[in-house]
């Protein structure tokens, strides 16, 4: 059986190198085919039109780890259905243009055992015009499942950071509650963004990668989950967004409903869950907004 071993640590079991700068351009039809893929109807995103018309905030989650340098003795080389995304964070701290260029430097920060035959990656990345000022802050983390097959991945040291964090739900009814059903073709819509992992929509590889059937992107959940508590807590005002933190528990699939349950934590700032009927989807999560 092929197999991945770790044979090195990050320096000093810390972060790795930043790589260099990676220029990305986008334009009109990117920002408004994000915001279909995520399932919003809100003119302020689909619409150009509108005078309000913005970016969604979570528009650049998908250049998370954009040019982080890899060490393949160190990260391992998953192809696409074995490679799924674990956890993501993002924090805007100012709005992206509606169109242009910015620039993304990434670095890996850890490399981490979990479970058999998994290897969990993570790395931080920073969006920012070519003056260096922050648009965007994220943190990703991602399962690489095999090298080869499904579980091909050797027991190994972990190495570096993790900014991976338990997070908890009161043990109450939750302050607000939001479902949407997750059209059956949202996946087909999403991947246009430029996420082609043949796991969301060619059953041969969503059986390869241990699913039946093709998975929702986990992105795609992210952004559901952003636009629509972004919705339910500050009216959708893209000015209002500050933050958003989750972990991937459970696959979704096509005409699932999600339904998100939140609880007020303070000032601005919500914990919550995502479930699919008796599972949960979406945990270890919370929002923040300008209250």
């Amino acid at each position: 059986m092929p197999t991945y071993r770790a044979t090195e640590a990050l320096p000093e079991g810390k972060p790795g190198p930043w790589g260099p700068a990676v220029e990305i351009s986008y334009d009109q039809r990117d920002v408004l085919l994000y915001a279909v893929g995520i399932g919003s109807r809100d003119l302020r995103y689909v619409y150009e039109g509108h005078p309000d018309f913005a970016v969604f905030p979570t528009f650049s989650i998908r250049w998370g780890g954009a040019g982080a340098p890899l060490d393949r003795d160190l990260v391992p080389n998953s192809p696409g259905p074995l490679n799924i995304d674990a956890e993501r964070y993002l924090e805007l701290v100012k709005a992206l243009p509606k169109s242009g260029s910015v620039f993304v430097r990434s670095r890996v920060v850890g490399i981490h055992p979990r479970g058999r035959g998994n290897g969990f990656v993570e790395s931080e990345s920073s969006v920012t015009d070519a003056d260096g000022d922050v648009y965007v802050k994220m943190v990703n983390g991602s399962f690489r499942r095999g090298v080869k097959e499904l579980g091909d991945i050797e027991p190994f040291e972990g190495s570096g950071e993790t900014y991976s964090q338990k997070i908890t739900v009161p043990d109450r009814e939750p302050d607000v509650a939001v479902s949407h059903r997750i059209a059956d073709n949202q996946a087909h819509i999403y991947r246009l963004s430029g996420d082609y992992n043949p796991l969301h929509i060619d059953p041969d590889s969503a059986r390869f990668g241990g699913f039946h059937e093709p998975i929702l992107h986990g992105l795609c959940t992210f952004g559901h989950c952003a636009h629509l508590l972004l919705g339910a807590l500050a009216d959708g005002d893209p000015t209002r967004f500050r933050k958003i933190k989750v972990r991937f528990s459970a696959p979704v699939f096509l005409n699932d409903e999600l339904n998100i349950r939140a609880w007020r934590a303070g000032d601005g700032r919500v914990v919550f869950e995502a479930q699919v009927e008796d599972r949960v989807v979406v945990s270890n999560a919370y929002f923040e907004y300008a209250a």
